[in-house]
């Protein structure tokens, strides 16, 4: 026979579909209230004193597919109703357990009052497309005839709610126009119904969440495309056209999916036919230290291209570093080295870098002196540092690097590899033939490989080399000469980036 508490409680959802068991039902169902967020609290069946417990009706759930985003039980939502309907010919439906989920309703009669009733807990709007216009949507509409200007003004002051249009089924055109300025779906009046405005709701709310992580995700996608266009362009591009010297670099920065690290370089030849190359590493792998990397090595092209060089070029560098550094913690190490028109000896300084590696033909690669260098740029308020000459010879090549080349790991202990290490290396890596390029891209993966993987640090290495059989003489004044290719030889000097 039909019981009413039951059919108070559930509304005769499950009328027809029940099983007497001898369990007593001893909680309270909560349904959802339209006004306000009030609840109703149905209390559980009163049992009776002193004798055996009646057996209890339990539902038996109705074998249909559900929707994924209605099967799932979830946290409560909150919709905010935004209508003027002084006749109260429109009453939101109660949103019970019936419906698929409990949605807790707001009422605003006007925008003035939906902006204060718009708080970040609102997961949903209805709006009325009915709603008259005021004051508010003034700046809104296109024309005087504009039945959007409601819809427009909540889109511009909840762009990150979900949006349901509501209107009559006469304006099925109005509801797709408001789907198109912006709205997630509409719902026409006369058809409403609990399940349908639940499954709406839910729909809506799941499709906003999408449209704002795939927005995001496209402004990443067009942020990290920006950002690689503009490390690309703080890279340097060599400036030694007529210079009979051949130029390779390789750089890896330590930063994942980074273009550009803390470590720089640069290579340029003045007027006079010198050339000048010079290699950095500011202390620590942030963006920070990459922009301040590259403020030291527009700085250096700018003095050195003015004709400083030596001591008072890095006391100047000096004076850079310590205006635009973050903190007075930040240091940078520097190795400079200016090559002479004839290409047979050069001035060297170091600045707590490690020194160059020079191959001469015929002999094993050795490191220059390093004796006479200065303290790492940053550290002393009056540092020197001192330029000793170096003699090169005929035919040599010169590799100036950073120390995330000789820091890496040997193993799985904790030995490094080392300059020694890394002379032995490039050794063997000459008596097999390699040159320029090749040198750099093979010297890169081996000291990879014997870390056991990727490097933690920034690694730059820069290759200068000269072959004295394809050097031509410059005319006086350093004018211009003759570059001839050779095979297995690096590509002649100013014409590309490095690749990373």
């Amino acid at each position: 026979m039909p019981d009413p508490w039951w059919d108070a409680a559930y509304g005769g959802a499950y009328a027809g579909r029940r099983l007497r068991v001898g369990i007593p039902f001893v909680r309270a169902v909560t349904l959802w209230s339209p006004s306000g967020g009030s609840s109703i609290v149905v209390p559980p069946r009163p049992r009776g004193e002193g004798r055996k417990p009646e057996p209890m009706p339990v539902p038996v759930p109705q074998q249909c597919s559900a929707p994924a985003e209605e099967s799932g039980s979830g946290a409560g939502l909150t919709l905010l109703v935004i209508e003027d309907d002084p006749a109260g010919t429109f009453t939101a439906p109660e949103l019970s357990v019936a419906a698929g989920a409990r949605v807790r309703i707001r009422a605003a009669r006007n925008l003035t009052e939906a902006g204060r009733l718009l708080t970040d807990d609102v997961d949903c709007i209805l709006l009325d497309l009915a709603l008259p216009a005021g004051a508010e949507t003034r700046g809104d509409r296109d024309g005087e005839e504009d039945g959007l200007a409601t819809l427009k003004y909540v889109l511009r002051i909840a762009p990150r709610h979900a949006v349901l249009a509501l209107t009559a089924e006469d304006d099925a055109e109005l509801a797709a126009e408001a789907v198109r300025v912006g709205a997630q779906d509409y719902l026409f009046r006369g058809e409403l119904d609990s399940r349908l405005l639940s499954r709406a709701i839910r729909y809506a709310v799941e499709r906003k969440r999408a449209d704002v992580a795939q927005h995001q995700l496209t402004e990443s996608r067009l942020r990290a495309q920006e950002n690689a266009r503009l490390e690309r362009g703080l890279l340097p591009t060599p400036l030694l056209d007529g210079s009979d010297l051949r130029f390779a670099a390789r750089y890896r920065p330590g930063r994942s999916r980074a273009l550009l690290g803390g470590d720089f370089y640069d290579t340029v030849r003045t007027p006079d036919g010198t050339v000048h190359a010079m290699i950095g590493d500011v202390c620590g792998h942030g963006p920070d230290e990459a922009a301040l990397g590259v403020e030291l090595r527009i700085a250096w092209r700018a003095l050195t291209l003015a004709g400083l060089c030596g001591d008072e070029l890095l006391s100047t560098l000096q004076q850079v570093l310590e205006h635009e550094r973050e903190s007075e913690e930040i240091f940078a190490t520097l190795c400079t080295v200016d090559i002479a028109p004839d290409g047979r000896r050069a001035g060297l300084c170091l600045a707590g870098h490690p020194a160059p590696l020079i191959t001469r033909r015929g002999r094993p690669a050795q490191l220059l002196p390093y004796e006479d260098g200065g303290p790492a740029l940053g550290l002393l308020p009056r540092a020197r540092w001192p330029r000793r000459q170096v003699e090169l010879g005929g035919s040599w090549s010169l590799m100036m690097y950073t120390d995330g080349l000789i820091e890496g790991r040997v193993g799985d202990g904790t030995q490094r590899l080392g300059q020694d290490g890394m002379v032995a290396m490039v050794n063997r890596q000459l008596a097999d033939g390699l040159t320029g390029e090749d040198l750099l891209e093979a010297a890169v993966t081996q000291v990879r490989r014997l870390n056991g993987g990727e490097l933690t640090d920034d690694v730059a290495v820069l290759l200068l080399d000269r072959d004295e059989e394809t050097a031509r003489p410059r005319h006086p004044g350093g004018g211009r000469t003759l570059d001839i290719p050779r095979p297995g030889r690096g590509a002649p000097a100013g014409v590309q980036r490095p690749p990373l």
